[in-house]
């Protein structure tokens, strides 16, 4: 029987994409240093296992703390129980950074309107005529009517 990580997957289904991991193994080396492709999926292989390990301790920390979800902080601790100390205030930082990033981009999109918001504004007569349609449909379903009542003809402008 083949060993299972946390989502029910096999440990040699999980992996990570080898053109991003390649890119990041050729950033992190001196531009004249060749990596063969045993090394690189050995490096793979490694950082996969690394971040089981991690996720692995990250849960137990969260489970000692009676929680369900594991939050920064229990990977944080995971990290210092395991030995990686050092990697902490790096991952800290990491972890700021994209928050920021995170807030940022949040922040941009409600000053957009929002994820789905198409740019239209609707009035308070045509959201009030919205509201009433849909309650309509809703009575109409709820009542075993297969028919949903007849939407209004948008009122023709005198200005073409």
């Amino acid at each position: 029987m083949e060993p299972m990580d946390i989502v029910g997957k096999s440990k040699e289904d999980a992996s990570l994409p080898k053109a991003t991991m390649t890119k990041i193994i050729k950033e992190m080396l001196p531009p004249d240093v060749r990596v063969a492709r045993d090394a690189q999926d050995l490096l793979i292989e490694c950082c996969v296992e690394f971040i089981n390990l991690v996720s692995s301790e990250s849960n137990e920390v969260c489970s000692k703390e009676e929680k369900r979800t594991i939050a920064p902080e229990h990977v944080l601790k995971a990290l210092e129980v395991l030995g990686f100390s050092e990697y902490i205030e790096e991952v800290y930082a990491a972890y700021e950074q994209h928050r920021l990033e995170t807030m940022k981009l949040l922040q941009q999109d409600s000053l957009k309107g929002g994820k789905w918001s198409n740019g239209a504004e609707m009035t308070e007569e045509e959201a009030l005529a919205e509201q009433q349609r849909m309650f309509a449909e809703a009575r109409a379903r709820m009542n075993g009517s297969n028919t949903a009542p007849k939407q209004p003809e948008p009122e023709q402008s005198l200005e073409s």
